[in-house]
């Protein structure tokens, strides 16, 4: 054991569980504790994958290399900072943080501390669109749709900074031109927040995206469509397929055809990627995919879209 890095997880609740589970079973990986204040909670999942329960921050930090922090959004910046403080590199679950100046705060802690900071915006380990990354050049029209199901955890948040974000975040890393003008609508159904939303994102090349989330739809829908220059490209998140058509001219003819193609996307589990590229990180003090400034400027994005809502 005395080559494995030492890990913890804040905050054990429903996703929290399977970053514990996760670390558990890596080969390179001590998974030392969890801390929770549900104390109850905290003896469940620490049987499970068989660590310790801590009782406090300050335990932690002394026993520890890194950790995952899987607490409520609001509470970010108070977990992560004397942690950061003492250099423990850090996988912090999305978004950053709940305003700007605390999510610059925790990037600046990072910084300081000298602790390589990851934030998880799992949806960038999706294979699904890793393969559609390696297809895409100089989109000029994206749209995104997700939808889902009323579920009672992340209600803390509204639906832009629990759902939207992801798609917020992969749009930024697809279209490689500056974001120049938004506008959104969105309004509450079933809890005082937004719940369903729609996003216009306008940028400096004139490259145009849609996005849309809701919470309260009555089926799943998890759907990324792109439009460049001769090709479109389709993902469906929940079957890992990709579509793509383009024209075709064939010799003799006098106008092109239309040629579809599909990619059967070999599915992976995300959240097993995301942890493993944190690992890695942390053992090779490489910088993360989706590190923080990346989540900050997420985060930024989705303000902007909030603002614009009214909300």
């Amino acid at each position: 054991m005395a080559d494995k890095l030492r890990f913890a997880v804040i905050g054990v609740g429903y996703l929290g569980r399977f970053h514990a589970l996760i670390y558990s079973r890596l080969p390179d990986v001590a998974l030392v504790g969890v801390v929770d204040t549900d104390p109850e909670r905290a003896r469940a999942v620490a049987q499970e994958a068989g660590c310790a329960v801590f009782a406090s921050l300050e335990d932690v930090a002394s026993q520890v290399d890194a950790v995952s922090v899987v607490v409520p959004t609001t509470a970010h910046l108070a977990v992560a900072e004397p942690l950061l403080r003492r250099g423990i590199h850090m996988l912090l679950e999305k978004p950053i943080a709940a305003t700007r100046e605390e999510g610059k705060r925790i990037v600046d802690l990072a910084d300081q501390g000298g602790a390589i900071l990851q934030i998880g915006h799992l949806e960038r380990f999706n294979a699904g669109v890793m393969a559609l990354a390696e297809h895409i050049d100089h989109p000029r029209f994206v749209e995104i749709q997700r939808m889902g199901e009323f579920v009672e955890r992340a209600t803390d948040v509204d639906v832009v900074s629990d759902l939207m974000i992801h798609d917020i975040d992969i749009i930024l890393s697809l279209m490689g031109s500056e974001l120049q003008s938004v506008s959104a609508v969105g309004t509450p159904v079933l809890t005082n927040r937004v719940d369903i939303a729609n996003a216009r994102l306008e940028f400096a090349n004139g490259a145009v995206a849609n996005v849309v989330a809701s919470r309260v739809s009555d089926r799943k829908t998890r759907r990324i469509r792109v439009f460049q220059e001769r090709k479109y490209l389709s993902l469906d998140f929940i079957e890992q397929t990709i579509d793509i058509a383009y024209p075709h001219l064939a010799a003799g003819a006098t106008r092109p055809e239309i040629v579809r193609e599909r990619i059967q996307v070999v599915p992976v589990k995300p959240l097993d990627r995301e942890i493993e590229a944190f690992v890695a990180c942390v053992r090779e003090r490489r910088r993360p995919l989706v590190d923080g400034r990346v989540g900050l400027e997420a985060l930024d994005v989705a303000l902007k879209v909030r603002d614009c809502m009214g909300h």
